[in-house]
């Protein structure tokens, strides 16, 4: 029996704590991130033969650092480099909700986009072409309802095959302009230098490019051996995440 890590990443109120609910049941707890206010839960269930360790990372907007919240979710994908990174998006706000998935592309093509809320947009008459959106991403796309457990089976099943490496696709890479690119392209060498080839540099080089001294700070610690998501547990078995 085979054992991976999933990181389920969204937007505040996509749903996404109701599917972690929905798939851990009661075997999970509540607990902060070491060093951190910020309260996350992790749970398990098992798929085929294959168990899986879920950590509901924080409700975010980005995986910038305008907040404690950004900062742990960002800082638990690029360090801790889960096996699959479960992107869930709301179906009725996918042009907002879209910003964030391809944010954690750049940082990681070991992804699955999840698109909830599914009987909701049909209410309203949007239609969603998943085929296209999963084309253009370059990763696998579901379109699912938590609250009503449709499309479940499909979900687990383009997990398993992004965790086993039964897929492996080329996500979509974004091109900034000439002089950004010229940018990221003189510090990528710069940052494999530093952090080696395990970190993605050229997320790392554009974030750095842009300022973000909070991420230069969680490099350090983490090349210093100081930081590692140890957690405390806070709550006991079933309760629910808190955002």
């Amino acid at each position: 029996m085979s054992h991976y890590t999933v990181a389920f990443a969204g937007n505040p109120n996509t749903g996404k704590s109701t599917l972690f609910n929905l798939l851990t049941g009661l075997r999970q707890h509540t607990g902060n991130w070491a060093g951190k206010t910020v309260i996350t839960a992790e749970g398990e269930f098992t798929h085929n033969q294959h168990v899986y360790r879920a950590v509901d990372l924080p409700g975010t907007y980005s995986l910038y650092s305008n907040s404690a919240d950004e900062e742990a979710a960002r800082d638990y994908i690029i360090f801790e480099q889960p096996d699959v990174t479960l992107v869930v998006l709301d179906a009725t706000s996918l042009e907002r909700n879209l910003n964030l998935a391809l944010q954690v592309l750049e940082i990681t093509g070991r992804a699955v986009i999840c698109i909830n809320l599914i009987d909701e947009a049909k209410k309203l008459g949007i239609d969603i072409n998943l085929k296209a959106i999963s084309k253009r991403l370059g990763v696998p796309v579901v379109a699912i309802s938590a609250r009503n457990e449709i499309g479940i089976g499909a979900l687990l099943d383009q997990i398993e095959r992004v965790a086993t490496g039964a897929f492996t696709g080329k996500p979509l890479r974004i091109t900034y302009s000439e002089d950004i690119e010229r940018g990221i392209a003189e510090l990528i060498p710069l940052v494999e230098q530093t952090v080696g080839s395990r970190y993605p540099a050229r997320w790392i080089a554009l974030r750095l490019l842009d300022g973000d001294n909070s991420l230069l700070t969680s490099l350090k610690a983490y090349m210093g051996g100081s930081k590692s998501y140890g957690r405390k547990e806070v709550a006991g078995h079933g309760v629910p995440a808190c955002h």
